[in-house]
């Protein structure tokens, strides 16, 4: 399951799922888990680099466990939900925060905010057998050597048995498919030049630059 990143056919990422974070941008907390979707086409692996759209004022920065599914399933129960799970690895929501504000107060959808090329920065794989408690995991994220977030797994409002069960209610789960659990509190803004670190305890270390996205067009 290394090569989930090609596998998978979508990314399932979890809003507002920590308490603080919800507050930080003066979200109501979730009854229920939410959901939206980025395209696979925003994977980015190690020794590549964020894009800063030139369409885009704000980028903000979220670190995030991804639980990555083994198999395929549908109407999963929270009872049965850890036996699709294949492991585990570190990412990053990247958020054009401006476009997702505007796209909020018009009730549109953040698709755009979320989904350009090189907004999901992701580790390597990390098996499940290699994490005995997904609940209690220590991820931080740094911009330039200073500590932006740093948080738990187990201040999750909804646990990942909880996430499966509900979007696999919804569409089916397939091998490779990622879901992004959520964000701890301390999100913000990062520019061309800086540089992002995050860790998941000792287990796993992603670095990625940010680069301003370079005109491609002919």
């Amino acid at each position: 399951m290394a090569q989930f990143r090609e596998l998978g056919k979508k990314i399932i990422a979890i809003g507002r799922n920590y308490a603080a974070h919800a507050k930080e941008l003066n979200n109501e907390l979730p009854k229920k888990p939410f959901f939206f979707l980025k395209p696979t086409t925003s994977y980015l692996s190690q020794g590549n680099s964020i894009e800063y759209p030139p369409q885009c004022k704000e980028l903000s920065h979220e670190v995030e466990l991804g639980v990555v599914i083994g198999k395929k399933g549908r109407d999963i129960s929270s009872s049965s939900a850890m036996d699709y799970v294949a492991g585990y690895t570190l990412a990053l929501d990247m958020t054009a925060r401006d476009i997702q504000m505007e796209a909020k107060s018009k009730g549109l959808p953040w698709s755009e905010a979320k989904g350009y090329d090189t907004f999901c920065p992701v580790g390597d794989f990390i098996g499940k057998d290699k994490i005995k408690d997904p609940h209690n995991l220590g991820l931080w994220l740094k911009v330039d050597d200073k500590v932006r977030q740093k948080g738990n797994t187990s201040d999750m409002i909804f646990k990942i048995p909880t996430l499966i069960e509900h979007v696999s209610s919804i569409m089916t789960l397939e091998e490779g498919d990622l879901i992004l659990t959520g964000t701890p509190e301390g999100v913000g803004p990062v520019l061309p030049g800086q540089v992002i670190t995050a860790g998941l305890e000792d287990l796993l270390q992603i670095k990625f630059p940010i680069i301003a996205k370079p005109n491609s067009r002919s």
